[in-house]
């Protein structure tokens, strides 16, 4: 997925006053309450103060987040960690034999049996276009293929178009926030130096007040970069180059794709049969692998120890975390994301959280059969909508809950745009996608505050990829509480006790003032207090709680 945790806008405009202030919210907004806190977060307080006047009891839930990978030793993670059962830790045997050694907290699909791990991916479009180049580049039409070649066409020329051209002025833009970003970079050892911190923040740059000259030339180039990409000033230096560092890379390999073929990084590492789906017991147990930034994130916001006196709260109080690596940097692979649905299934998930997504989906029957499957066994799926500012309802982005051999839409499934509030630049995150139809809910995806690796680290970040877990946790949170409810009556839930805004929001598409029934279906941005006292007056259809079960695809074969 294209993970945008630094929404970079063009043209970028280094020349920014190093004075500049914006209206901003508090850290942890998204749980906040608009009457009594006069931010448009989710009322939590409101949800738990209904909880523990009811006096209920909770019961654990098991969250699978399909993601890069965890911090495992995370202050406010490493108490909420999945176990598996079935497994002695670090003794190299399958213990409970379903394939995968040593699948302790989880698994990684995107890992090698040598211990190494795919950090580093390609775009889906860019994988279609050359794969196909040789048999599709001189066709003038489809007439003559076969139905499978024709649509196999289809797909090519949308990867084609994807790819594009290489945009002068987009290539300028990028040109000009590495500047910035090299500026910035190559003064941080006078920094550190002049504020005695290995780890400053914007705050710290703003408020020195040097006499040396080169310390301050020094505070302007770093001051520029916080101004002028509109980063929260409290943010973590060390944390801000390392996600720019990282889009910038992404961007580069975009044009690059534009000229040559990707490097085929998976089957170099991962070494399985990708185009053979019953070939799937590869990869590793390394859940933290070298890139564990986006799913630290993810998890936190979900379900980081509440109450505990340091970090963060997540949003439910007691889930125990999953964590299944399948998203390197650039686009997942279809394979992949089937087999970590269906892991998450059969090792008693109850909602698995899918913050990623692309726009071309080759082998969609794979995940399309993984997302039956949970359907059958009774877990909600809850995915992000993407970041590109786009219609989904007229662009299709994946995974999604049609199936693609009857159009089908299964009943398990949640697609959450990203909210914001308009204290922080608008109710609608301006890079949010959304769908009048196929996009159910909004929740809060702008400046989120949670765990980033490091052990004892918090940050900002935000996309649709902070929205998702946050309804993932309130989804948690209503399994733990009533328990009885089924994943369709979960999703009802959410979905008909959202809050709808007495004014209207801006479509990221057109940038026009809406009602936000025109950008998801539900209109309106989730409420975990109303959620909590709607799911109170249900009475459940879940015969019992999901246990561990055993799907046909992930039996491993007996000799």
């Amino acid at each position: 997925m294209k993970k945008v945790f630094l929404m970079i806008a063009v043209p970028f405009f280094v020349s920014l006053s190093l004075n500049a202030q914006k209206e901003d919210v508090p850290r942890g907004w998204h749980l906040l309450d608009k009457e009594t806190d006069g931010y448009y977060g989710i009322s939590l307080k409101k949800a738990y103060d209904f909880i523990h006047e009811k006096n209920l009891k909770s019961k654990p839930v098991t969250v699978a987040v399909i993601d890069s990978g965890i911090d495992t030793t995370h202050e406010d993670l490493k108490s909420v960690l999945w176990t598996n059962p079935g497994e002695i830790p670090g003794n190299g045997i399958d213990d409970d034999n379903n394939g995968y050694i040593d699948d302790v907290h989880g698994w990684n699909f995107v890992g090698g049996r040598d211990g190494r791990n795919v950090k580093d991916n390609s775009s889906e479009a860019a994988r279609i276009y050359y794969a196909y180049k040789d048999k599709f580049g001189n066709m003038a039409d489809s007439l003559s293929l076969s139905k499978e070649d024709k649509d196999l066409y289809a797909m090519w020329k949308k990867a084609k178009a994807d790819i594009g051209e290489v945009d002068p002025e987009q290539l300028l833009n990028l040109m000009l926030i590495k500047s910035v970003f090299n500026d910035a970079l190559s003064v941080d050892s006078i920094l550190k130096k002049a504020l005695n911190k290995q780890d400053y923040n914007g705050a710290d740059v703003r408020d020195l007040k040097p006499i040396d000259i080169t310390v301050k030339r020094a505070r302007e180039k770093v001051l520029r970069l916080y101004y002028g990409l509109q980063v929260d000033l409290e943010d973590s230096s060390k944390e801000l180059y390392s996600e720019l560092q990282e889009q910038i890379e992404s961007e580069e390999k975009k044009n690059e794709a534009k000229k040559k073929a990707p490097k085929d990084y998976r089957t170099e590492i991962v070494k399985d049969n990708y185009n053979d789906f019953n070939d799937r017991f590869y990869g590793n147990n390394d859940i933290m692998a070298n890139t564990p930034l986006h799913g630290t994130h993810v998890s936190g916001i979900i379900g980081a120890a509440r109450n505990n006196g340091v970090g963060m709260d997540g949003v439910a109080d007691n889930v125990k975390i999953m964590l299944i690596r399948a998203i390197p940097d650039g686009d997942e692979y279809d394979k992949d994301v089937a087999l970590s649905i269906r892991y998450a299934v059969d090792n008693g998930a109850q909602v698995i959280n899918m913050s990623f997504g692309k726009y071309i989906s080759p082998q969609k029957q794979w995940v399309d059969d993984a997302v039956k499957y949970a359907e059958s066994k009774g877990v909600l799926l809850i995915a992000a909508a993407g970041n590109e500012k786009k219609d989904v309802d007229t662009l299709p982005h994946f995974p999604n809950p049609y199936l693609k051999a009857d159009g089908h839409k299964v009943s398990n499934w949640i697609t959450v745009g990203a909210s914001g509030d308009p204290k922080a630049g608008g109710l609608t995150a301006s890079f949010s996608n959304y769908g009048k139809k196929d996009v159910d809910v909004f929740a809060p995806g702008v400046k989120i505050y949670s765990t980033v690796p490091g052990g004892n680290t918090y940050a900002n970040l935000q996309g649709t990829s902070m929205a998702s877990p946050v309804v993932t946790g309130l989804a948690a949170l209503i399994m733990e509480y009533f328990p009885s409810l089924s994943a369709q009556q979960v999703k009802y839930v959410i979905e008909k006790s959202v809050s709808k805004p007495d004014i209207q929001a801006k479509d990221p598409g057109t940038e026009k003032m809406v009602n936000m029934g025109d950008l998801a279906a539900s209109g309106g941005i989730i409420n975990a207090y109303e959620a909590v006292k709607l799911a109170s007056t249900l009475k459940g259809e879940r015969n019992a709680p999901p246990v561990k079960t055993k799907s046909t695809i992930n039996q491993k074969t007996k000799g």
